[in-house]
């Protein structure tokens, strides 16, 4: 701006008493000249610059007139603030420093306060000399403080950490954002939110906890979308744009980046620059005259001419010189903006590679679960199945050590098998939680009950306490919650010996119809070291287990946090060595008599467990049909087996049966085309899958291929014939209506 005010200085040379016209004027009275700073005002905060300039320049010279260093000390402050709010950051210094020398000659301490965190301002975020500014917002805070503003103590904390935080001071920094925090809901004003959210991302990004900090930024961007908040947004867009390029998110990164520019462009609008250059030239023709009428004073100058045109000389060389220097600026930046763009784009693809590859891989992953899981649980139903049937025909074996252990590794193994493949559920998604109405008392006993096994071989014991204020009936997935609860509690009996384990579900609120529900499982065992309780819920994680022993998948824990996940709960985890571990957790679940009614209303009881049943078992695993037709026969019910379904087919043109079970991977032709066929024959015997697919994985399929339910190998044969009897009674009931 030195060239802008020696042009300035050069016309009134030419024209010294040009300007004479103010002193012509009437002088406007204190409420007048109040009214217009006010005007003035307005018109800046509405990004009218032109009026706002012109109307705080009849304001100075009136209030010079009457020599009211309050109004002089505004007017120099309106003025100044324009040319911020126009990125002429010298020409603001120099009015705002006018204004602070006026208006130390008073008594006003929320004028200084203003114009200190002013110049904090431009210091820190456009000169980008912090300390300097940060010494001005100290100054500002002093005043603020010495009257109680809490609003101005809050704004200028604000700048403060913004300041620190820029140049990477966080630590300093850090003390200033914890008020803000504690304290934005009180003193904070909207206009500030979008800076106070920017800040809790950037302090989170340098913590390294990127989660909130991705939280926060986005947070920062919803509420700057507000037209009114326009600069905080360009800035949380840059701010943003640098987070996701250090995490390797290049697409987003640059996709902020454009924001950044785009809106930064639109902020200062070249056409507000031209609206407000006349006004400024008369701002600066008075403020000149000013000084010029006083070297008038002292003496006269002569030689105009000569000097004239050595200045004109002079504007040429450095408007040229200015140009020149615009134009490397602008291919700089433009030399810069492409080579990113092209760094972006090709970063972008290898991102699109990645993304493809690693779907892949999730899909490979899903598929070898899927196949891993069939071929395990066909044998075990087996091992299983055979285990059963030789225990029910040799009485003299039930206390056999060996036949104990092999049905207890048949079930770990089948235990294992299902963890895996829960887990694998719950990271792709596909679980929803159901809604069922339970107790919570009897779910605990029933755990315990299951549980007594393990108890036993460690020489514990399960101690139960449930709050008495707890509803006898609550509604939500009791399944779920059975597991997490089985999780915890099996692996309180495995690190606990000679001790007790205790299970404590209390109401700790109400919330119209929501009931929390906090559960506590509490033992006296082992005991988990500090170091370790970050990793226990992770993966495969086992501590403390010993090299010979092999018991655990290191998954349970991992379950118990995802699925706490779902019912939007987190776990927390209190332990000491060899004092023990208490997990807690609060999981709020509905409480409605009505809800309750209607579910149990639609429960189906089965009346006909007694009745018996020809049925047909398609299945060509040999074992598995020894075991199938065993179950069948014990449950008073005729049995005929197929290998095939061809087979199947043949047998059901010559009898007639009252139920199907059909398995679906078989040679030949499989379960489901199987039953498409036996459908097309119009025969409407009810077919069960009878599969060690898991249910969600075929649930479409079986059903568009005309199957009527799926029983998942191994089972439990109480379940097999509570579904087989209620086909058959859906079978009946459709048939005589």
């Amino acid at each position: 701006m030195f060239y802008f005010r020696i042009f300035v200085l050069f016309l009134l040379f030419l024209n010294p008493i040009s300007s004479n016209s103010f002193a012509q004027s009437k002088i406007l009275s204190k409420e007048e000249i109040t009214k217009l700073t006010k005007q003035s005002t307005e018109y800046r905060k509405a990004a009218n610059f032109e009026k706002s300039l012109m109307t705080a320049r009849i304001a100075l010279h009136n209030a010079i007139a009457i020599k009211n260093d309050f109004l002089i000390a505004t007017s120099y402050n309106s003025i100044a603030m324009n040319y911020y709010e126009l990125s002429e950051n010298d020409q603001a210094i120099f009015y705002y420093n006018k204004g602070l020398n006026y208006a130390d000659k008073i008594d006003n301490e929320k004028l200084k306060d203003e114009i200190n965190n002013n110049l904090g301002n431009i210091y820190c975020f456009n000169k980008k000399q912090y300390e300097k500014g940060i010494n001005y917002y100290k100054k500002s805070l002093e005043y603020s403080s010495k009257r109680a503003d809490s609003i101005s103590v809050f704004r200028t904390k604000l700048n403060i950490t913004w300041a620190y935080f820029d140049i990477g001071s966080f630590k300093e920094g850090f003390p200033y954002l914890e008020f803000i925090n504690n304290y934005q809901s009180k003193f904070g004003e909207e206009y500030m939110f979008v800076a106070l959210n920017m800040l809790n991302g950037m302090y989170y990004e340098y913590a390294g906890e990127n989660e909130k900090a991705d939280s926060y930024f986005l947070k920062a961007i919803q509420i700057g979308k507000n037209e009114k908040y326009k600069e905080d947004l360009s800035y949380t867009h840059q701010e943003y744009s640098k987070f996701l390029f250090k995490k390797g998110d290049y697409k987003k990164a640059y996709e902020n980046l454009a924001l950044y520019n785009k809106i930064t462009e639109e902020i200062y609008s070249q056409d507000k620059l031209k609206k407000a250059n006349v006004v400024g030239i008369n701002l600066e023709l008075d403020e000149y005259k000013r000084e010029i009428d006083k070297i008038e004073l002292e003496k006269k100058l002569q030689a105009h001419s000569l000097r004239q045109s050595k200045i004109i000389l002079a504007l040429f060389i450095l408007a040229l010189f200015v140009l020149l220097l615009l134009f490397y600026s602008l291919y700089i930046n433009y030399t810069f903006k492409k080579k990113v763009n092209k760094e972006l784009t090709i970063a972008n693809e290898k991102l699109l590679i990645s993304k493809e590859k690693a779907e892949e891989a999730s899909q490979q992953k899903t598929q070898f679960v899927s196949t891993i899981s069939h071929e395990l649980r066909t044998p075990l139903y087996g091992v299983i199945g055979i285990t059963n049937m030789l225990l029910d025909e040799h009485k003299e074996l039930i206390g056999s050590p060996h036949l104990s252990s092999l049905k207890f590794s048949a079930r770990y193994l089948l235990s294992l098998v299902n963890d895996i493949l829960h887990i694998n559920k719950i990271e792709e998604n596909r679980i929803v939680l159901e809604n069922l109405t339970f107790n919570v008392s009897d779910e605990i006993c029933s755990i315990k009950n299951s549980l007594s096994f393990i108890a036993q071989n460690h020489n514990n014991k399960i101690a139960i306490k449930v709050d008495p204020e707890i509803p006898e009936f609550l509604i939500g997935d009791k399944l779920r919650l059975s597991q997490i609860l089985m999780n915890l509690v099996s692996n309180a009996l495995k690190f606990t010996k000679n001790g007790e384990v205790l299970i404590t579900a209390n109401l700790s609120k109400v919330d119209n119809k929501k009931h929390f529900i906090e559960f506590q499982i509490k033992d006296n065992g082992m005991g988990i070291a500090t170091a370790d309780q970050d990793k226990i819920f992770e993966k495969f994680v086992q501590v403390g287990k010993k090299e010979n022993d092999y018991q655990g998948t290191g998954l349970g824990l991992a379950i118990v946090k995802r699925l706490l996940e779902l019912f939007k709960s987190e776990i927390s985890l209190d332990s000491k060595v060899g004092e023990g571990t208490t997990f807690k957790f609060t999981i709020a679940f509905d409480h409605d008599l009505a809800w309750t009614n209607e579910i149990i209303n639609n429960i189906r009881v089965d009346l006909s467990s007694s009745q018996i049943f020809k049925i047909l078992v398609v299945e060509d695993n040999k074992i598995n049909q020894t075991v199938t037709k065993k179950i069948i026969q014990n449950n008073n019910c005729s049995c005929i087996l197929v290998e095939d379904g061809f087979q199947a087919l043949e047998i059901l043109n010559k009898e007639i049966f009252d139920i199907i079970l059909m398995d679906i991977n078989m040679p030949l032709m499989n379960g489901f085309e199987t039953t498409r066929k036996i459908r097309l024959k119009g025969i409407h015997t009810p077919v069960i899958a009878f599969t060690a697919f898991a249910k969600d994985e075929i649930t479409e399929e079986a059903l568009s291929a005309g199957m009527n339910d799926i029983i998942i190998k191994p089972f439990e044969p109480s379940k097999l014939f509570r579904v087989i009897n209620e086909q058959i009674n859906k079978t009946r009931n459709t048939i005589s209506v």
